[in-house]
Protein backbone atom coordinates (compact mmCIF):
# COMPACT_ATOMS: atom_id res chain seq x y z
CA UNK A 1 0.00 0.00 0.00
CA UNK A 2 1.21 3.34 -0.93
CA UNK A 3 1.15 6.05 1.37
CA UNK A 4 0.62 9.52 0.02
CA UNK A 5 3.26 11.76 1.02
CA UNK A 6 5.79 14.39 -0.27
CA UNK A 7 9.32 12.74 -0.87
CA UNK A 8 12.58 13.86 -0.72
CA UNK A 9 13.98 16.88 0.68
CA UNK A 10 11.06 19.66 0.90
CA UNK A 11 10.85 22.21 -1.91
CA UNK A 12 12.73 25.56 -1.22
CA UNK A 13 10.92 28.80 -1.47
CA UNK A 14 11.77 32.22 -1.48
CA UNK A 15 8.82 34.72 -0.98
CA UNK A 16 10.31 38.34 -1.91
CA UNK A 17 7.47 40.52 -0.50
CA UNK A 18 7.89 43.82 1.00
CA UNK A 19 4.00 43.42 2.44
CA UNK A 20 3.59 41.31 5.31
CA UNK A 21 -0.06 39.87 4.89
CA UNK A 22 0.62 39.02 0.95
CA UNK A 23 4.19 37.10 2.17
CA UNK A 24 1.68 35.53 5.27
CA UNK A 25 -0.80 34.02 2.54
CA UNK A 26 1.47 32.65 0.19
CA UNK A 27 3.74 31.43 3.24
CA UNK A 28 0.23 29.77 4.22
CA UNK A 29 -0.14 28.29 0.81
CA UNK A 30 3.24 27.10 0.49
CA UNK A 31 3.13 25.29 3.85
CA UNK A 32 0.94 23.11 2.91
CA UNK A 33 3.20 21.26 0.43
CA UNK A 34 5.73 21.26 3.23
CA UNK A 35 8.12 23.80 1.27
CA UNK A 36 10.69 25.32 3.05
CA UNK A 37 10.44 29.20 3.54
CA UNK A 38 13.09 31.89 3.25
CA UNK A 39 11.44 35.58 2.93
CA UNK A 40 13.04 38.60 1.91
CA UNK A 41 11.65 42.15 2.43
CA UNK A 42 12.75 43.26 -0.94
CA UNK A 43 14.93 42.26 -4.19
CA UNK A 44 18.69 43.22 -2.01
CA UNK A 45 18.28 41.00 0.04
CA UNK A 46 17.07 38.08 -2.32
CA UNK A 47 20.23 38.85 -4.06
CA UNK A 48 22.07 38.72 -1.46
CA UNK A 49 20.75 35.18 -0.40
CA UNK A 50 21.87 33.66 -3.76
CA UNK A 51 25.54 35.38 -3.33
CA UNK A 52 26.36 33.58 -0.41
CA UNK A 53 25.55 30.63 -2.59
CA UNK A 54 21.57 30.09 -1.37
CA UNK A 55 19.82 27.78 -3.33
CA UNK A 56 15.64 27.89 -3.82
CA UNK A 57 13.39 25.95 -5.93
CA UNK A 58 11.24 28.37 -6.45
CA UNK A 59 10.89 32.31 -6.54
CA UNK A 60 7.29 34.55 -5.68
CA UNK A 61 8.67 38.08 -6.54
CA UNK A 62 6.69 40.87 -6.01
CA UNK A 63 6.66 43.72 -8.24
CA UNK A 64 7.16 47.45 -6.29
CA UNK A 65 9.39 47.24 -3.14
CA UNK A 66 11.71 49.54 -1.81
CA UNK A 67 15.03 48.93 -2.78
CA UNK A 68 15.26 47.05 -5.64
CA UNK A 69 11.83 45.89 -7.80
CA UNK A 70 10.79 42.56 -8.92
CA UNK A 71 11.90 43.03 -12.79
CA UNK A 72 15.22 44.27 -11.86
CA UNK A 73 15.69 41.73 -8.76
CA UNK A 74 15.04 38.97 -11.16
CA UNK A 75 17.53 39.97 -13.79
CA UNK A 76 20.17 39.79 -11.12
CA UNK A 77 19.68 36.69 -9.97
CA UNK A 78 19.14 35.25 -13.53
CA UNK A 79 22.47 36.96 -13.99
CA UNK A 80 24.15 35.06 -11.32
CA UNK A 81 23.54 31.68 -13.57
CA UNK A 82 19.91 30.97 -11.59
CA UNK A 83 18.47 29.53 -14.75
CA UNK A 84 17.11 26.45 -13.45
CA UNK A 85 15.00 27.92 -10.49
CA UNK A 86 11.42 28.19 -11.29
CA UNK A 87 10.35 32.31 -10.60
CA UNK A 88 7.03 33.91 -10.46
CA UNK A 89 6.34 37.47 -10.26
CA UNK A 90 3.40 38.64 -8.55
CA UNK A 91 1.59 41.91 -8.79
CA UNK A 92 -1.96 43.63 -8.33
CA UNK A 93 -0.83 45.26 -11.08
CA UNK A 94 -2.09 43.44 -14.09
CA UNK A 95 0.31 45.11 -16.77
CA UNK A 96 3.19 43.61 -14.50
CA UNK A 97 3.48 41.01 -16.95
CA UNK A 98 5.22 41.92 -19.66
CA UNK A 99 8.02 43.66 -17.33
CA UNK A 100 8.98 40.19 -15.32
CA UNK A 101 8.67 37.87 -18.63
CA UNK A 102 11.10 40.42 -19.99
CA UNK A 103 13.16 40.21 -16.72
CA UNK A 104 13.37 36.51 -16.70
CA UNK A 105 10.13 35.29 -14.57
CA UNK A 106 9.02 32.28 -16.08
CA UNK A 107 5.25 32.75 -15.06
CA UNK A 108 2.93 35.92 -13.65
CA UNK A 109 0.26 35.52 -11.61
CA UNK A 110 -1.77 38.40 -10.61
CA UNK A 111 -2.38 39.09 -6.81
CA UNK A 112 -4.34 37.78 -4.60
CA UNK A 113 -2.56 34.77 -4.87
CA UNK A 114 -5.44 31.81 -4.64
CA UNK A 115 -4.34 28.10 -3.61
CA UNK A 116 -5.55 26.44 -6.22
CA UNK A 117 -3.17 28.59 -8.80
CA UNK A 118 -0.06 28.01 -6.70
CA UNK A 119 -0.81 24.45 -5.35
CA UNK A 120 -0.03 23.22 -9.22
CA UNK A 121 3.12 24.76 -9.47
CA UNK A 122 4.36 24.26 -6.56
CA UNK A 123 3.23 20.25 -7.33
CA UNK A 124 5.34 20.68 -10.35
CA UNK A 125 8.41 21.94 -9.16
CA UNK A 126 8.02 18.40 -6.56
CA UNK A 127 7.35 16.25 -9.21
CA UNK A 128 10.82 17.93 -10.92
CA UNK A 129 12.36 18.05 -7.78
CA UNK A 130 11.70 14.04 -7.43
CA UNK A 131 12.11 13.23 -11.14
CA UNK A 132 15.76 15.07 -10.78
CA UNK A 133 17.02 12.62 -7.66
CA UNK A 134 15.71 9.43 -8.97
Amino acid sequence: MMTSFVQGSPVKALIVEDTAVHALILSTILRKFHCEITMAENGNEAVQLFLEGKKFDIIFCDKDMPVMSGPETIEKIRALGESHVKIVGISADYDAQEAFVSAGADVFLPKPMKFDVVGPMIQEVINKKNNSMV
